[in-house]
């Protein structure tokens, strides 16, 4: 038997067997079962159909991690429309450019973001406009809740095949114009099938939204958590107070955060451990704030390798358990965990060393690590390549975009999507990022992980954050130079000079691989996701130079 794969499927079983049950707690303090979910859903479909909206047509939503988005998401899905999300973190030219590009005939937008699409409606082909708060937006906007009385719960659901189009992504456009990534029902369905599984997601789970619903459709928890029958917990952003609070309020079990955001809760939780008079004192009451509720709770984090030190943190103190996983936008985005229980003992501390890898493929997905030539690297947990992968869960192509498709489905291998990631591969076939091939620092004709340095310093008790890039060097042609954020918060008073950071990460590495130089500062720039944005640092270090050697 062949049954389609369709995501609308996933909210059509939560309201078959949890209609009843708590689905969302918004960020309102309103609360919906999958009942309520499922008709607000309905009625959106129902008035987008009202307003022209066909099968095929494309619907942005603009919005943190609200029971609007999730309305909006699978309203828009129900009728055949193709679910676009924007990063709310972005300029008007950023939309202006992610709306033509997509020909996005209706948005709905956030009250905090509906003014950064209002100087461009004009520029746009979009035609209709809703909003959850038209009191707090400026222009001809609509009312989200008033467009669902108005509506009915009467729509026309189209037949959809498994291989249309449902979703597109767009990327962040570091390296040049946002990329749409394109996502099938297919795609997404068996991503979050996978999801599911190795996240362990089950229906008494309560997720906490931490990671933005935009990336990724929140790499894919918008399904695998409603299809599950779980509940959503809503929030407008990433506060650690706030985060610890619902933990334990709403008996979180299980939430995601990049490792920059492991570090904002590990800061909030030791300055209020702190003795008085002792670093990080905060409130001196010597007394760490509670960290769950009535559920145990696992974390996912992706990104940048978390250093061993967060890890331990995050599991010895925290009592939490951390799963880390991989991907990118363009493959789903989940295609690898370090969650492998065979090969470590959960008290045991050389768990951390196989928790801080990217670890093995998830189910149905082949990674590889490939030279220049395509061929394997050895499992030697040395050699250096570049990660490929294949998988129902990688995305169909780049909208309008065929020419980059192809070199990112066939650089080095035929039919592999390309991730830009270096890594190693250990005899287990554990993989290891390096560095992104922009990020290896080639210093003298060596070549150096900026990954392994930041993980050095990271071991300093005086270092809350850091980024390594590659800075240019007449002598070296360039040399590895480390953005520092102090735990002491102020980069005037880092509590540490940055000579003695280079003899620290001297005395801990090969001496060609410590870091040159050192800038303190307040905070490194980031993605709506936490993500350490790397280019703008490279961008302001080489901005007189003629070209960057490694061409990061």
């Amino acid at each position: 038997m062949r049954k389609p794969l369709l995501v609308t499927d996933f909210l059509d079983r939560a309201r078959r067997h949890y209609g009843d049950d708590e689905a969302v707690v918004a960020t309102t303090g309103e609360r919906f079962t999958y009942d309520e979910l499922g008709e607000r859903a309905d009625r959106f479909a129902a008035a987008l159909q009202e307003r022209g909206i066909e099968k095929g047509d494309r619907v942005a939503v603009l919005d943190p991690n609200t029971h609007y988005h999730l309305e909006a998401a699978y309203g828009i899905m129900q009728i055949g429309a193709v679910h676009t999300p924007l990063n709310y973190r972005l300029t008007p030219d950023d939309f202006s450019y992610m709306l033509e590009d997509a020909g996005v005939d209706a948005i709905y937008a956030d009250y905090e973001y509906a003014h950064k699409i209002e100087p461009i409606r004009d520029e746009v082909p979009t035609e209709t406009f809703i909003t959850n708060d038209v009191e707090s937006v400026d222009g001809d906007w609509e009312s989200f809740d008033e467009v669902l009385e108005d509506a009915g719960t009467e729509y026309d659901r189209p037949e959809m095949s498994e291989d249309e189009l449902v979703t597109i992504n767009y990327t962040s456009g570091t390296t040049g114009d946002p990329k749409g990534v394109c996502r099938t029902h297919r795609s997404e369905t068996l991503h979050a099938y996978l999801v599911s599984a190795h996240q362990e997601i089950g229906d008494d789970d309560v997720y906490l939204w931490t990671l933005p619903m935009f990336h990724v459709n929140g790499w894919g928890h918008i399904y695998a958590i409603t299809g599950m029958g779980a509940k959503h917990v809503c929030t407008r952003g990433v506060d650690a107070g706030d985060i610890f609070e619902a933990v334990r309020e709403e008996d979180v079990s299980y939430l995601c955060g990049a490792p920059t955001v492991l570090n904002m809760l590990i800061d909030y939780y030791e300055e209020r451990a702190a003795p008085e008079g002792q670093p990080g004192e905060g409130s001196g009451t010597a007394e760490a704030p509670e960290t769950m509720g009535a559920n145990d709770v696992r974390i996912a984090t992706a990104g940048s390798a978390p250093p061993e030190a967060t890890i331990r943190t995050v599991e010895d103190e925290f009592g939490w358990y951390l799963k880390h996983v991989y991907g990118a936008t363009e493959t789903g985005p989940l295609i690898t965990t370090s969650d492998a229980r065979r090969k470590f003992d959960d008290d045991d501390a050389d768990r951390f060393a196989i928790k801080k890898r990217q670890g093995l493929g998830y189910l149905g997905t082949e990674i590889r690590v490939v030279d220049e030539d395509g061929n394997d690297v050895a499992r030697d947990d040395a050699s250096i390549g570049e990660i490929v992968v294949r998988g129902n869960q990688i995305m169909e192509k780049y909208w309008n975009k065929p020419e980059e498709t192809e070199e990112a489905f066939n650089d080095r291998v035929e039919g592999y999507y390309h991730t830009g990631d270096l890594a190693t591969v250990d005899e287990n076939g554990m993989i290891s990022i390096q560095d992104r091939k922009k990020d290896i620092i080639i210093s003298g004709g060596e070549n150096i992980s900026s990954i392994e340095l930041e993980d050095a310093l990271f071991d300093h008790p005086e270092v809350s954050d850091v980024a390594v890039i590659p800075a240019p060097s007449e002598e070296w042609g360039e040399t590895p130079k480390a953005f520092v954020v102090p735990a002491s918060g102020d980069p005037d008073e880092p509590g540490v000079t940055a000579d003695e950071l280079v003899d620290f990460t001297r005395d801990n590495l090969a001496s060609y691989k410590a870091v040159r130089r050192v800038e303190f500062v307040a905070e490194l720039p980031t993605t709506a996701t936490g993500k350490i944005q790397k280019y703008e640092l490279r961008q302001a270090e080489w901005d007189e130079e003629d070209q960057m050697v490694g061409q990061g």
